[in-house]
């Protein structure tokens, strides 16, 4: 049965892990493999030499007859169904929290804070302001926002190739260091492997050096040199209220964790109603909320950003976690983490090749089974540690992150000009971070 699993999870991820080639949307194989994968588990109770309770408690053997087994099973199911919505939950209130924003032409609102025309100074600016957004909102949301704004300075194609490129790197640094930033350090947050200040403390330091490293090589790059010969752009401010309100909303998240204990997707609900009630006033509405106009679409902005909300991405997040909490019940993954330390090798060893490994394969599942592989306490360094290589590493690649798919599309970044020309800066701010938060543990 083993086998059986690993082969379905390896098959499963390969067709995920190219996506770009076949275009077949990666929702598709995660589902399946979450189906077959539990399937096969329930069709063969017998078939199981151990099983971990919902408690974590290792059962030698299932007791009982089948109905009994598959009983334990589906309680097991169920646990993990419940960790995996609150995730899920999470995931959609801040999607629907960032719509609202993005309706209110919040976004817009940063151009008028950029003044300088100066081509490298225009590129620290812009990946500044994406570091410090990616911790608020999430860095594929301000990927897009922060390409929408550097193209309306930014004329030339190849110039903006590499801008993007940067924009990306920064993204991916600045999630990393934030437990709202990044689906990876938000599961991390939600399965109480890390709090927000000692992750804060530990890894914004090495994040940070992750996106000046290249930012201070690329001084010397010709295509940042000069000015741009744009026209002065006056941006539009009048979303500011709304981008001020909205990263309001978004902090008071952890707050109510730390204030109320509140489980995260809580406080981001919550976020998502106070937002949704200003912009339901703001639109002046004086019909119900599931009224529609003649061509059959909402007239609420709530309803409006719910349509927008990336349901393939909320279902491909089900698939793989639910998948991962499979091999995880069958104890696969903590004897594959105690194999690890049998051979010698340092935590931190194989959280740094996790990193390299996420530039290839998609940091969700690798952080959702690094997790099961270890039993250390909240905020051990092995947590902190992940947080940074698993954010980070996914920039080595432009198909290693959400927000490097993100990019290649808007931009038509082609494989190959990212590994030429932005892959080796992104791998030397990796190392850099990466042996600098080596130095704090």
């Amino acid at each position: 049965m083993e086998i059986v699993l690993v082969a379905l999870f390896l098959l499963g991820y390969l067709v995920i892990s190219t996506e770009h080639v076949h275009r077949i949307d990666k929702m598709i194989p995660a589902l399946l493999m979450m189906v077959l994968a539990w399937g096969l588990l329930f069709m063969s109770p017998f078939a199981m030499e151990q099983w971990l309770n919902p408690s974590n408690e290792v059962l030698t053997t299932l007791t009982g007859n089948s109905e009994a087994r598959v009983s334990l099973m589906q309680a097991t199911l169920m646990h993990h169904l419940g960790k995996t919505a609150e995730i899920l939950m999470f995931l959609i209130g801040a999607m629907t929290l960032v719509e609202l924003i993005d309706h209110f032409d919040g976004f817009k609102a940063v151009l008028p804070l950029i003044k300088t025309r100066k081509k490298y100074a225009l590129l620290w600016v812009i990946c500044i302001i994406t570091f410090f957004l990616s911790a608020i909102i999430d860095n594929l949301t301000t990927t897009l926002v922060m390409i929408a704004v550097y193209r309306k300075l930014v004329h030339k194609a190849e110039d903006r190739l590499w801008y993007a490129g940067f924009v990306v790197m920064a993204a991916n640094a600045g999630g990393a260091w934030s437990p709202i930033g990044d689906v990876t350090t938000t599961m991390l947050w939600i399965g109480q492997k890390i709090s927000i200040a000692p992750l804060m403390i530990e890894t914004f330091l090495p994040s940070l050096l992750c996106m000046v490293v290249p930012l201070v090589i690329a001084r010397w790059l010709p295509v940042f040199q000069g000015e741009l010969t744009v026209p002065e752009e006056k941006g539009n401010s009048k979303g500011r209220t709304e981008l001020l309100l909205g990263i309001g909303f978004f902090l008071m998240v952890p707050v109510l964790k730390a204030v109320l204990h509140l489980p995260p997707y809580m406080g981001m609900l919550f976020a998502l109603g106070l937002f949704a009630l200003y912009a339901e006033w703001k639109s002046n509405r004086t019909f119900k909320l599931t009224e529609f106009n003649e061509e059959q679409k909402p007239y609420s902005p709530t309803m409006k950003s719910l349509e927008k909300v990336e349901l393939p991405t909320i279902l491909f997040f089900l698939g793989i976690l639910l998948t991962v909490a499979s091999l995880e019940s069958m104890g696969m993954i903590l004897q594959l983490g105690q194999s690890v330390q049998e051979a010698g090798i340092s935590t931190s060893v194989f959280m740094g090749i996790l990193g390299i490994a996420s530039a290839i394969i998609d940091n969700v599942p690798l952080v959702a089974g690094a997790m099961g592989m270890f039993p250390f306490p909240m905020d051990h360094e092995a947590w902190h540690l992940l947080a940074y290589t698993a954010g980070t590493g996914g920039s080595i690649l432009i198909i290693g992150s959400a927000a490097g798919v993100v990019a290649m599309g808007m931009e038509k970044i082609s494989f190959g000009w990212y590994l030429k020309k932005i892959a080796p800066l992104a791998l030397l701010g990796y190392v850099t971070g990466y042996a600098i938060a080596l130095l704090m543990a």
